[in-house]
């Protein structure tokens, strides 16, 4: 599958919790002046990349289901993107938050 989610269909992301904050695990390239937030299709796609994901030491991390609207709308009001990943890492699919947020 590499079409993009509905708007109303489940994705995959990992939750970062640190000082009792919940956050979508996002990362930035300064290089290229973007920042993303990895999704995934399936909770197997997003467990088995996780393995080969950076993180910060400390906090909890867990696979969670959002609906995609819920996440596009964080990603907009805090300047992400969103790279639907494979299990792998690879990106299969870019979308820009403001194409999906009313």
């Amino acid at each position: 599958m590499t079409t993009q989610p509905a708007p109303n269909d489940w994705v995959f992301v990992v939750v970062h919790t640190t000082d009792g904050r919940d956050v979508f695990l996002g990362y930035s390239d300064e290089a290229a002046g973007i920042s993303y937030i990895p999704a995934f299709y399936t909770k197997e796609d997003a467990h088995d990349c996780f393995l080969n994901l950076p993180r910060e030491p400390g906090g909890k991390y867990e696979i969670q289901a959002v609906f995609f609207k819920e996440l596009a709308e964080d990603a907009l009001a805090n300047h992400f993107l969103i790279f639907i990943l494979d299990s792998s890492g690879r990106i299969r699919l870019k979308i820009d938050p403001a194409t999906i947020v009313d």
